[in-house]
This record gives C-alpha cells, structure tokens and sequence, in this order.
C-alpha cells in the first residue's frame, strides 16, 4: 500500500471466513499504472504470496467441567452449553465430557485421559480465578509440555490459559466470563487452534490491542 497508485485491502488477520466470502481486494489508482511499477510490487511478496487461508481441521474434543460446586451439583453446569454451541460451526467430534472437583490430581488423570484416547483438543472449564481452591492452571501446567501464556489482555478472559501437549495438542483452560459474554478471548484464539495454527506468546500478548470486548 505504501507504493501508491494501487491498494489492498483484507479481512482481518484470524479472521473465520465463510466459504465463497472474498477476504481481499485490490486496485489500482487511479485506473492505469506503469508495468514497472507492478513488477516491483511482485518481488516484495514472500514466496508463496501473502495471504494464507488455511482450512478447519476435523478435531477430537474433551470437554472437563471443573469445580466442586458443579461436581458436587451445588449448582447446575451452565458452561458447557456455551462451549458446545461455540464449538458448533466447526468440524468436531466431542469425545467425551468429564466433571472433576477442585483437586489437580483428578483434573491431571481426566486431561492425560483424554490425551491417551486421541483428543486433538482439550477444553478444560472453569477453577481458573486466583481462589486457594482453584486447581485447574496446575493440572494443565503438569499435564503439557509447554504452556504459552496463563492470562492474557483481553476483557472478558483475562484469566485465559493456552498450552500444549505433546504433539502439539492445544490445552485449553477457561475463565468464567466465557459463560455470561456473547464476546471473549476464547472467540478470538478458537478459530486458530481450529485450522491448526500454533498460537505464539508473543501473538497472545498483541491481543491487549481492540482486547477490550
């Protein structure tokens, strides 16, 4: 863009892009423009071009509802609706949903569990504040080989936490706020783990930027 006499526009990066929508456009300015000039645009581009539209990947979830609340059914379980229905317009198969009270060595046996039986993904719900009970942080920490971030600069989710198992197997952990707003960081960082897109710290960290949901 900054060549002038012509413009690209996109979509914004990560951005989930529906089959048959344009995600770019470009023109020149005015309507002519010298062919040097085009030909010195080309050899910026990276090989390969630059854009990427990568596909949706079929993925087996395991869903781990966390708390003694909910374990001990002092109150119902209102996130995994949510989580469902916003796993909903992907290709996924939910292999299972386990409830596990606040105890790391319980919430460890359900991930690796599911780990062991091939899940491609695992969603664990809930015991992610800072409250002397809340075990699920420590369970995902003892269960990954490496976590990317635990919080991260998005409001609501701030409490998010993102790690992976070996083979690179996204371990997710979600705060409360997933359940009550129609908007968080879990909407933001989904799409990704969904086409396969290894999600940096440092990308987690550019969030704080439009964050504020």
């Amino acid at each position: 863009n900054s060549f002038g006499q012509m413009m690209m526009a996109t979509k914004k990066n990560h951005s989930f892009i529906k089959k048959g929508e344009a995600f770019a456009g470009t023109r020149i300015i005015p309507l002519s423009i010298e062919r040097e000039k085009m030909e010195e645009v080309k050899k910026i581009a990276p090989e390969g071009g630059i854009l990427q539209l990568l596909p949706f990947e079929k993925k087996k979830v395991g869903l781990i509802s966390t708390g003694n609340e909910v374990f001990y059914k002092r109150i119902q379980d209102s996130f995994t609706p949510v989580v469902r229905e916003k796993l909903s317009p992907y290709p996924v198969e939910i292999i299972g949903h386990v409830t596990c009270p606040d105890d790391v060595e319980q919430e460890k046996g359900a991930i690796q569990d599911f780990l062991r039986q091939g899940a491609d993904l695992v969603i664990c719900m809930g015991g992610m504040s800072v409250d002397p009970d809340d075990r699920t942080p420590l369970a995902i920490r003892l269960s990954t080989e490496e976590v990317v971030s635990y919080g991260a600069p998005v409001l609501p989710g701030s409490m998010f936490m993102l790690a992976y198992a070996k083979g690179k197997v996204p371990v997710l952990g979600l705060p409360g706020s997933i359940m009550f707003c129609p908007t968080t960081v879990f909407d933001l960082v989904l799409p990704r783990i969904m086409a396969g897109d290894i999600v940096k710290k440092e990308e987690i960290d550019a969030l704080g930027e439009g964050g504020l949901l």
